[in-house]
């Protein structure tokens, strides 16, 4: 295990021989089964969440079944399909399921299905309903002292911080870097804002009622809102006749920007602030030169 070191004590030995519990160098006593079952479920939150942007209560209540395909009317192609389940929102919807995705769902049914194919049936409660689900085959369920359950909010957020702890990842301040189940639904959507999808199909996507729901999650900074409204006109302009638009040189663009820095710098705020005209007002781009804007005293 990385090269470490452990104490393993003569008696404590699982059925098919291997270590239940050792102690490391520094003589703490560590857990095999608990740390291994840990880190995979760690990871298996990790992926699912960034790559749906399902919140926490919709990861618990994944099942066998809600992996479904569908196929495409316009090409015939089979796709599958993540069913996520209602949950606050009281919608269900569908998530495509990438390659990267269905590699981990597999993993996580391989792990928890039994002998005969299938995952065990389980019942969950619902912390928002305050209510027990219906008996059904949860991908996020593990055996813990000789029972099978469902895995709580609880045991993913340790998963979480395990994990990302180990990683060696660190904030701004040099402190342990932490995340929350939600924090990865941020991301998701703030990615599918910017780099993926309109705005209300994100909104279906996430299962917001409505869309300003969708935009108060992402963090969307000036410079992305400048180089999308930059790329906008330039899609715009390319379906107009080129005579329509006229190309400024870099002069011109410095001297149209000047004047606006020499009115700052000479008054402080606009002469139109206080009710009087500019010099500069109305003077076409290749005519601007410097006039002291007058105020009024």
């Amino acid at each position: 295990m990385l090269g470490e070191t452990f104490r393993v004590p003569r008696f404590s030995k699982c059925a098919d021989g291997r270590p239940i519990h050792a102690w490391d160098a520094k003589g703490t006593r560590r857990s095999f089964p608990g740390e291994e079952r840990s880190a995979f479920w760690g990871w298996a939150a990790i992926e699912i969440l960034r790559h749906t942007g399902i919140r926490i209560e919709e990861l618990l209540e994944l099942g066998h079944h809600s992996i479904v395909s569908y196929k495409l009317p316009t090409t015939g192609q089979t796709v599958p399909l993540l069913q996520i389940a209602p949950s606050k929102t009281d919608q269900e919807r569908l998530v495509l399921v990438t390659p990267e995705l269905a590699d981990v769902l597999s993993t996580v049914v391989s792990r928890v299905r039994g002998s005969d194919g299938r995952a065990p049936v389980l019942r969950s409660y619902d912390h928002y309903g305050r209510v027990w689900n219906p008996p059904m085959p949860l991908l996020f369920q593990d055996r813990s002292g000789g029972y099978l359950r469902p895995l709580s909010r609880a045991t993913i957020r340790r998963g979480l911080d395990v994990t990302l702890l180990a990683s060696g990842l660190t904030d701004s301040a040099g402190d342990p870097l932490t995340f929350q189940p939600h924090d990865f639904r941020r991301i998701f959507i703030t990615d599918s804002i910017l780099n993926g999808p309109p705005p209300h199909i994100a909104q279906v996507i996430a299962g917001h009622d409505h869309i300003g729901t969708t935009m108060g999650y992402a963090a969307i900074y000036p410079t992305d809102a400048i180089e999308a409204h930059r790329a906008f006109i330039a899609r715009r302009r390319a379906l107009r006749p080129a005579d329509e638009y006229r190309t400024v040189t870099p002069e011109e663009w410095g001297e149209f920007l000047g004047h606006f820095e020499r009115r700052k710098l000479a008054l402080g705020d606009c002469g139109r602030a206080y009710g009087t005209d500019c010099a500069h007002e109305h003077v076409p781009l290749t005519e601007l030169v410097w006039v002291p804007c007058q105020v009024n005293s």
